[in-house]
């Protein structure tokens, strides 16, 4: 099993948002009785942010964009979902933390931080306030973090590959699904959005 350690040097830094992922992610393989990480599509998680939290969950869990078995939903809030195939067993997994509470002090600095203050001081303050942060998140019990659903749901279709086509604008080529007509050429979403 991997630990938080690997999670961070996956990520590039600790931060409470990967703390979060990866107590979600381990809440979730106890949950669902998975020993090691989903190799193929085995198991799919469908996360409604994307925060430094879904990096950890790739890490563990292995589900991944690459393979299918990670879908985006994106509507900001801390839930994931975790479905097995062909069972369509799932947990459903959102974040309901209250963070420690922080001094006037805590909140003065990052009030300078947020508005571009550097200093030596302000980033001290603020590394402590991340590292608060983060030990309170990996030392809460599941109950005090986590609400955990458990329900069945119909399973999402297995990955598709397409087969690609060449836009006729920009030269590039782009999945037959995700092109477009645009004054009766095929072209890709950039092109025909204008955005190259």
């Amino acid at each position: 099993m991997k630990s938080f350690d690997d999670v961070v040097k996956f990520h590039g830094h600790s931060c409470p948002g990967l703390a979060f992922g990866y107590r979600v992610a381990m809440a979730a393989m106890k949950e669902m009785d998975m020993e090691n990480i989903s190799e193929d599509e085995e198991v799919v998680a469908i996360v409604e942010n994307d925060s430094c939290a879904v990096d950890a969950i790739q890490v563990l869990t292995g589900c991944t964009f690459g393979k299918g078995n990670l879908i985006f939903r994106d509507y900001g809030k801390q839930v994931y979902t975790f479905i097995k195939r062909p069972s369509g067993d799932a947990v459903r997994i959102s974040v309901d933390f209250t963070p420690p509470e922080e001094t006037e002090a805590e909140k003065e600095m990052w009030k300078r931080y947020s508005e571009g203050d550097r200093s030596e001081e302000v980033l001290k303050a603020v590394h402590n306030r991340k590292a608060k942060k983060i030990k309170a998140v990996l030392d809460a019990s599941d109950s005090e973090l986590l609400k955990i659903t458990r329900l069945k749901m119909p399973l999402p279709p297995e990955a598709r590959i397409y087969p690609s086509i060449r836009c006729e604008i920009c030269g590039e080529k782009v999945a037959e699904p995700r092109a477009g007509v645009k004054d009766g050429k095929i072209v890709c979403i950039p092109c025909f959005e204008g955005d190259k």
